[in-house]
């Protein structure tokens, strides 16, 4: 199978799941084949468990772990621990969750940041040290990380380095009334996830990840994602910037998003639909910004729109 037949079958098959939601859908089919992560804030019941799952269920073979996230959880419930075997007197590592290839991250900002931070390291280099031991996470790994932005009594913020680990930030938001009357009728006699097909392998999933850096991408284009991250670091309202991994996320999705658009060349207008969501998330907004109303989002929005770009 092609890396654009791939991408074009796991879209379908997502989207008769999650409804009414295709463009976030694509967003962050594309995050996962470019090998980033990506962090889900939306109010409970919009779908963020069931896209999780409907993209599991969607590849063959693909493991899938969910981590209900807790005030209690700690650092050796999601890498693991190893525990003495009594009859060889020996200790065997049991892996946890994060060995997996779809890993949900549920409500991430309701554990310490103890335990968010046992997640940096494997989301940076697909790697877990435990016990003072290097363990690689081969395989797929991709992160879907919620949090609820309306409910803050009894959560963690997470922090700035966490954040920007996340190579994209998306809500799916509530679908139009004749979507959400579609949504009763198709789960009126069960749940669309049981009788949910893989369409694709999980080595299809890796051939599409290797296929990305194929996509080109002109030093014209290079230069305006620099330009559009740079441009985040020269305003007072804005306290912490962008870095270069936002512009290397920026470049890897959209070269991502244009294998799913169908097309094995970047256009300024995907950098220009896909930047909101992977610079804005990264930002840290001056307390005289925040009182005024403004958030990383229309900061971008705003700096795409003073910024030319190449024709």
């Amino acid at each position: 199978m092609s890396p654009s037949d791939t991408a074009h079958q796991l879209e379908e098959s997502v989207s008769t799941i999650i409804r009414g939601q295709k463009k976030v859908i694509r967003n962050i089919l594309a995050c996962m084949a470019a090998g980033g992560h990506v962090l889900l804030e939306d109010n409970p019941g919009t779908g963020k468990t069931t896209l999780a799952k409907a993209i599991a269920g969607s590849i063959n073979n693909a493991d899938f772990s969910r981590i209900q996230f807790t005030p209690d959880l700690l650092p050796s419930d999601i890498l693991g621990v190893s525990i003495l075997n009594q009859k060889t007197s020996e200790f065997q590592f049991h892996p946890g969750p994060v060995f997996t290839d779809i890993l949900l991250a549920d409500e991430i900002n309701r554990a310490s940041p103890r335990t968010q931070s046992a997640l940096l390291e494997s989301m940076a280099e697909k790697q877990a040290t435990i016990e003072g031991k290097c363990h690689d996470l081969n395989g797929l790994f991709f992160v879907i990380a919620t949090q609820n932005p309306v409910e803050f009594r009894g959560t963690y913020p997470l922090p700035e380095a966490q954040m920007d680990r996340f190579a994209m930030q998306c809500s799916l938001g509530y679908v139009t009334p004749e979507e959400e009357a579609a949504i009763l009728s198709s789960q009126n006699n069960g749940h669309p996830l049981d009788s949910l097909e893989p369409c694709v392998t999980l080595a299809d999933i890796l051939a599409l990840q290797s296929a990305v850096s194929e996509v080109r991408i002109s030093d014209e284009l290079r230069h305006y994602i620099v330009a559009i991250s740079n441009a985040t670091r020269n305003l007072e309202e804005v306290k912490l910037s962008a870095s270069p991994r936002a512009s290397l996320a920026l470049m890897k999705i959209a070269q991502a998003l244009s294998l799913f658009e169908g097309r094995d060349f970047v256009t300024p207008e995907t950098i220009q639909n896909i930047a909101p969501d992977v610079i804005s998330h990264r930002l840290v907004m001056s307390s005289e910004a925040k009182f005024g109303g403004q958030n990383g989002r229309a900061i971008v929005q705003d700096i795409l729109e003073n910024t030319p770009a190449p024709v």
